[in-house]
């Protein structure tokens, strides 16, 4: 991060970290702040370590970290993370389109084990399956390496479909109020009618109307494996934005000894933080423009309850198949058949 960055990031979060001076003493200034927690985000050094390096308490860099983190995710999450609308949607999929040759996708989505140190008293409920303790980041990424949604906070026991199915974007997701785009008809493939926009995602993941996931097993006929090559090159941009969030933001690479709600506060700051970075390296505008609306809106991501089962329905394999179908003929690029 550049000086003149900084700055700039000083200039939109400096207002909601500013503490006022009192006669007994003069308060720590808004750039030692937000340095401090930029250091422990980028680090993930020991609060003693880097209340030694600042020359302050140690219970100091505690408070300091956990509201500048939450100060950072309301200062950019407007700008740098706003809620997708239709033409956002409808850019995102022009992206994936154009770098990775797979039409009317508008996400690749995934979840990131967080490893933290065993809350006391927690029981197994943070013990995921790599037999360490965790918190799971849900997370949709566009083709430039973006975060659209995220969610943070699902217990590490969950897998990626059960965090999927319990967070405010499953529900939106499967009650069809994203505001996604109306089901387009994929440019020379007028033969097949509309599909759906939609979200790829692995095998972890359920088989919905609007997402995607590889055909399971392992004896498969060339068409469905070359359709699960094309789908997997898609998604893959979702595991490199975990790669260099987790490359940046170093923090994510130790085990994090903070409280499940201060962790929670931070990996949103590196999330929301990466967008902003990433937005400067690709010369990005932070939302795409849209017309202004006087209707009024509903909330598109709420509280989600828990939900059902995973069986996919025959609207969604069909669709599934169709877009199988679409990879092995009109959509072919020449250098599949060298891959699969």
């Amino acid at each position: 991060m550049s000086k003149e960055v900084f700055d700039e990031l000083l200039g939109k979060v400096g207002p909601l970290i500013t503490k006022v001076d009192t006669h007994l003493r003069m308060s720590i200034g808004p750039a030692e702040r937000l340095a401090i927690c930029l250091r422990y985000l980028a680090t993930g050094d020991s609060y003693a370590t880097i209340a030694f390096s600042y020359r302050v308490g140690r219970s100091t860099v505690a408070v300091i970290v956990k509201e500048v983190a939450g100060a950072i995710w309301t200062a950019l999450v407007e700008e740098c993370m706003p809620v997708p609308q239709v033409e956002d949607w409808r850019a995102i999929a022009a992206g994936f389109q154009e770098r990775w040759e797979f039409p009317n996708c508008v996400g690749a989505i995934d979840g990131k084990h967080v490893v933290i140190q065993a809350p006391a008293n927690a029981g197994s409920l943070y013990f995921n399956y790599k037999s360490t303790h965790s918190l799971v980041l849900l997370a949709v990424v566009d083709a430039e390496y973006l975060f659209r949604v995220v969610d943070v906070g699902g217990f590490g026991r969950s897998s990626d479909s059960g965090s999927l199915r319990n967070s405010a974007f499953g529900e939106s997701l499967r009650d069809g109020s994203l505001q996604l785009p109306p089901d387009t008809v994929i440019a020379g493939s007028e033969r097949r009618g509309p599909l759906p926009h939609v979200f790829v995602g692995d095998e972890a993941f359920p088989l919905l109307d609007n997402l995607l996931r590889p055909f399971p097993g392992r004896h498969l006929t060339r068409e469905r494996r070359l359709f699960n090559y094309r789908l997997s090159r898609a998604r893959l941009v979702v595991e490199c934005a975990f790669g260099i969030l987790s490359t940046q933001w170093r923090m994510l690479r130790r085990v994090i000894t903070t409280s499940p709600e201060v962790t929670e506060l931070c990996v949103k700051a590196a999330c929301v933080l990466h967008n902003f970075l990433r937005r400067k390296t690709i010369d990005m505008p932070s939302r795409t423009p849209i017309a202004k609306s006087t209707d009024e809106v509903t909330p598109t991501l709420c509280d989600a309850p828990r939900m059902g089962s995973n069986n996919a329905t025959r609207q969604s394999i069909q669709q599934r198949e169709t877009f199988c179908s679409y990879f092995n003929e009109e959509g072919a690029v020449r250098w599949q058949a060298n891959v699969v």
